[in-house]
């Protein structure tokens, strides 16, 4: 389980996330949702390493993990599919799906027959390379990379933003048969509110940088939700 507890963080001067608390489940989908620029990509981003926390804790699985590096946040079990996907686009997909090997010793230096399972177009277009496909085999791209590294956390920041809707609701099956499966934990930001109350157990609103609601999806009404969101 990620808990992450009392996170505060800073760009400067500026406060961006005021004693933020949250927990991820294994086999949960933990929503964070709440307006443009409440601190949401910045909560992922401290968990993943990509920027530094200045105050509280990260745990996962019992065990604090501090102030890490993208490459120790991976090596930790952290796999992070950020807003707008950094895909390498003059590699080929199998050339970006192996970048994802960098956190597995050299004897697990191949690429699963799972993934194509999951993402078939990504099968189909083994050689292609990542800047020739649309938006939404990117983002089916950049997940399947994610889940090369066999995380023990999958955190997804806007995954269906820019997404034709077939491939959305692809997306949406996929992270619901992760879920079920029971292994990773999935913290999934998501400003596309019935995509992500639809896929979430747990709820968690931020406004401002702090946490405005936190509760078990089942337990909150979708009207409620929304008004909460919206503040």
């Amino acid at each position: 389980m990620l808990s992450v507890d009392s996170l505060t963080l800073h760009y400067g001067a500026s406060q961006i996330l005021h004693g933020v608390s949250l927990t991820a489940r294994p086999g949960a989908v933990t929503a964070v949702m709440g307006t443009n620029g409440v601190g949401k990509t910045s909560l992922l981003k401290a968990i993943a390493g990509r920027h530094p926390y200045t105050g509280g804790r990260i745990t996962l699985d019992g065990r604090e993990l501090p102030h890490l590096s993208a490459a120790q946040a991976a090596q930790s079990g952290i796999a992070y599919v950020p807003q707008g996907r950094e895909i390498f686009p003059l590699l080929t997909v199998t050339e970006n799906l192996q970048t994802g090997f960098a956190c597995l010793p050299k004897t697990d230096h191949a690429i699963p027959p799972r993934i194509y399972e999951l993402f078939p177009v990504l099968n189909q277009m083994r050689d292609r390379r990542g800047g020739d496909l649309s938006g939404g085999q990117q983002q089916q791209l950049a997940i399947a990379r994610a889940l090369i590294a066999r995380p023990r956390v999958l955190l997804l920041d806007e995954p269906t933003e820019g997404i034709q809707p077939n491939i959305i609701k692809q997306i949406g099956a996929v992270i619901g048969l992760l879920r079920d499966e029971g292994e990773i934990a999935i913290v999934l930001v998501e400003q596309f509110f019935d995509f992500a109350y639809d896929l979430a157990d747990d709820l968690v609103v931020l406004n401002r940088g702090e946490v405005r609601l936190s509760e078990p999806a089942a337990t909150v009404e979708r009207e409620h939700l929304l008004r909460e969101v919206s503040i």
